[in-house]
């Protein structure tokens, strides 16, 4: 049998690989975060027909002669280079911008994947559209420990933020040096009791006849608390208070045992308008959890309908030493493979992970241009090879035909 028809099969066989990826990458061109991959070729063994010789002094050296036995896929190679953006607008969508793979847990085994277009299941769990559950920190707190093992991301919805008794609060802004005696200026703060029942609470300025002090009349229309505020005249600290910059006000209803402490400390006393705003006011009334937000570290935020926000948990993501050598595991997924090394699990935008954006998926990273391109080559190389067969073909009909 003549060698070049065992060299064709071996072209036949490789191009039909070739186009076999070709064909899957083109049928995944709208897949959410995949990775192209490509068909490396190299040669297989060569047969010698004459070895080469070293020169001597009578003759010079030859070159071997050999005759190659046909071609050989040498590996099938995943391309990990950035897909582009798609706005989705969903809350639950993230992207990774850079490296990294979102871990997922598929029943007992761990699998990494880079589409995160996630949903919520009845539990509550961030999962994605095979029903693999997103890993992560859960927040205990309202604080998040990334040393921990992960664990399922779950968002509690219908959770509650416990109320919390306010504290301490501060008054801001600018009293005016140049204001007359009785001119009152006033603001007012939101504080909550331990229940999380919000009261009002009004503090009033009056300019004393005494020069650079003011009358600070606070109440919350049950309890009344009156004290002064006197500011400085001393070189390098003009207008700052020289005394009464805190007090204790303490309601009578019995929730405050402790009272509010007000600080006036960053209240000023310079020409100009007067002005006066609250700061720093703590305490906050119940709330539930009506949605959620992601920063670009993975911290996943839970909206609360008091308006506040707090950390309900952080998505982890994964690196390998060699992305290459994972293992397609289906669903858009990879696992571990014998050459990828071990994943090095840790949070977003650290370790040479990327960062999150949430709202956005990355989409595939298929070049329609270049995939077209290669499905010609692969297929004029397929008919090359086919051509080969066909004149092999020719000259064993003739050589069977010297005989007749």
């Amino acid at each position: 049998m003549l060698r070049s028809m065992n060299s064709a099969i071996s072209g036949l066989r490789a191009h039909q690989t070739k186009l076999d990826v070709t064909g899957n990458n083109i049928a995944n061109v709208n897949t959410v975060g995949y990775k192209s991959s490509q068909t490396v070729f190299e040669d297989t063994l060569s047969q010698v027909v004459r070895n080469g010789s070293a020169p001597s002094a009578q003759a010079g050296g030859t070159n071997p002669a050999q005759v190659g036995l046909g071609v050989k896929v040498a590996g099938i190679t995943t391309n990990f280079e950035q897909g582009a953006a798609q706005n989705t607008g969903r809350s639950t969508d993230f992207m990774i911008s850079g490296d990294g793979f979102f871990v997922t847990r598929a029943g007992n085994e761990q699998v990494y994947t880079r589409a995160g277009s996630f949903n919520y299941d009845a539990a509550g769990n961030l999962v994605t559209p095979d029903g693999a559950l997103l890993q992560g920190w859960m927040a205990e707190g309202g604080v998040v420990d990334t040393n921990g093992a992960i664990e399922t991301l779950t968002v509690p919805f219908g959770g509650v933020m416990q109320p919390e008794r306010t504290t301490t609060g501060a008054v801001v802004g600018n009293l005016s040096s140049a204001a007359a005696s009785g001119t009152g200026v006033q603001t007012q703060i939101t504080v909550y009791d331990a229940l999380g029942t919000a009261k009002q609470v009004t503090i009033a300025f009056s300019k004393n006849a005494a020069a650079n002090t003011w009358d600070v009349r606070t109440s919350d229309g049950t309890s009344t608390l009156n004290t002064q505020v006197t500011f400085s005249t001393a070189v390098g600290t003009e207008g700052e208070p020289a005394t009464g910059a805190t007090y204790e006000f303490t309601p009578t209803d019995g929730v405050w045992p402790d009272g509010i402490q007000i600080d006036l400390a960053e209240l000023r006393q310079f020409g100009g308008p007067s002005s006066l705003a609250p700061a720093r006011v703590d305490g906050n009334a119940m709330g539930s959890l009506q949605s959620i937000s992601l920063s670009g570290d993975g911290t996943v935020m839970g909206v609360y309908s008091n308006n506040l926000r707090e950390p309900i948990g952080k998505i982890a993501l994964a690196t390998f030493a060699n992305p290459g050598g994972l293992a397609k595991a289906g669903n858009s997924s990879y696992r571990v493979g014998d050459n990828s090394g071990q994943p090095a699990i840790g949070e977003a935008g650290s370790g040479g992970r990327g960062s999150l954006i949430a709202g956005a998926l990355e989409m595939s990273n298929v070049d329609l241009a270049e995939e077209f391109t290669g499905l010609i080559v692969a297929q004029r190389g397929f008919q090359a090879n086919s051509r080969v067969i066909s004149s092999s073909d020719e000259v064993l009909q003739d050589l069977v035909n010297l005989k007749r």
